[in-house]
């Protein structure tokens, strides 16, 4: 077992609000964040993660590195909030790059719309990071944190419940034979779209398969961005471009001239190869698809695709368990709304929990899970039913529903009082 947890007697060590303990099964970006709330609220956690992390240092964040091969995320105003109350925000900034403007379009139609930041009259509709930083970060502090256990290369095989608590037994990959158990009052899985924890509590899952790919990737145009996100709707699916950093400066000047950007490629699938493994072709296809919005697209970076495949949990708690993150809900990444909506799920429960701990009550109450999962449901179901709404409200070939949504465009850009509405619950303002 390699253990990460660290050990430096530089770490402040800090009393547990509670006995009680909390299992993580799953330390991804949400899990890692889930355990981080609870840190900052004082209840303890042990986080098992089945791959090995590797080993990070302080210093090695020191140095600034930037790629044409990373994945990024679209962090909400909500989500910056959240990491701000847990104090790590700061430590994340250097590597987010503020969205000033958002301009939405549909090729070869006359509908368009725009927001800025000054018209709705907040500082930033969001932050796109790397992955690679956000997730260097998050382990980091998790490393550091004295309430926070990390087990990684564990293989969780098996969960029983009791009435008073859960137990969970795991092995380290390739070893069998050194199979271990650990209770506590607690479970939560964030352990991905193909939870083994929700595999194991038999909970099963409603899926959709959109027949499409996304190709992730980092491009770099001879125009600056301008911290400006560019949503653009195509006949072979949506897509986007988004701001980032750039060796120069922290992505947060008022004014950035920064030429690298997030791109998402949405296509059939498929045709993925081609856009895979050809810049030329996957530079001229993004040019035809974005004109001159974003200037000329020069360079391209390597790209990974991923098949899009929306899984639902068909319930959320059982019993002393929860399952969060993508293992509760993997959507389409056609608005950047599915870890922002991960992340207002871990907030609410490390919230709830906290609660309940200072009330001398059970933190693995069955009643307070089923709270937390009804709780939890409007906001879900209207994120799940906007990003469908936009997927195939905005593929459908039908020259009526294409000049429908080209109208309500132009209404979405023209009328008042919609644009902060609908800009306030897609930074996660409203939920």
């Amino acid at each position: 077992m390699q253990n990460t947890n660290a050990t430096s007697s530089t770490v402040k060590k800090k009393a547990a609000i509670t006995d009680q303990q909390v299992l993580i099964a799953g330390g991804g970006h949400v899990g890692l964040s889930f355990a981080l709330l609870l840190a900052h609220h004082g209840i303890k956690s042990t986080l098992l993660e089945k791959n090995s992390y590797p080993t990070i240092s302080p210093q090695d964040d020191r140095t600034r590195s930037h790629y044409l091969d990373s994945r990024n995320t679209a962090l909400s105003r909500r989500t910056v909030q959240i990491y701000q109350e847990i104090g790590l925000w700061d430590e994340l900034q250097s590597h987010a790059c503020r969205i000033d403007a958002v301009q939405i379009s549909e090729q070869g139609s006359f509908g368009r719309a725009q927001l800025k930041k000054e018209e709705e009259k907040v500082e930033s509709f969001g932050q796109v990071m790397e992955n690679a930083w956000l997730g260097r970060k998050l382990l980091l502090a998790a490393q550091q944190e004295s309430l926070i256990s990390i087990i990684d290369n564990a293989n969780v095989i098996a969960v029983e419940q009791q009435p008073d608590g859960v137990t969970l037994s795991f092995s380290y990959y390739g070893e069998e034979e050194h199979e271990q158990q650990l209770q506590a009052s607690l479970l939560v899985a964030c352990d991905g779209r193909d939870s083994t924890v929700r595999q194991l509590l038999d909970i099963g899952t409603t899926t959709y398969d959109y027949q499409q790919t996304a190709i992730v990737g980092v491009v770099e145009t001879d125009r600056p961005h301008e911290h400006v996100a560019i949503e653009r709707f195509s006949p072979a699916g949506p897509l986007a471009v988004l701001p980032l950093t750039d060796p120069e400066g922290d992505g947060n000047e008022e004014y950035q001239q920064g030429y690298r950007r997030s791109v998402v490629w949405v296509c059939p699938k498929g045709e993925e190869t081609r856009y895979l493994e050809d810049d030329a072709h996957f530079l001229a296809t993004l040019q035809q698809a974005f004109g001159d919005r974003a200037g000329t697209f020069v360079n391209a970076g390597r790209r990974g695709g991923y098949p899009l495949t929306r899984v639902l949990a068909d319930k959320q708690v059982a019993g002393r368990c929860v399952i969060m993150g993508n293992a509760a809900h993997t959507l389409h990444p056609v608005a950047g709304q599915g870890f922002n909506l991960c992340m207002r799920d871990a907030h609410v429960l490390a919230k709830m929990l906290s609660a309940q701990v200072l009330r001398g009550e059970d933190i693995g109450s069955p009643a307070l899970l089923t709270r937390y999962e009804k709780a939890r449901q409007t906001d879900q179901k209207r994120v799940i039913r906007f990003c469908d709404a936009v997927v195939h409200g905005f593929t459908h070939p039908n020259l009526a529903i294409k000049l429908a949504r080209n109208m309500a465009l132009v209404a979405f850009d023209k009328l008042p009082n919609i644009k902060p509405l609908v800009a306030n619950y897609a930074m996660g303002l409203k939920s």
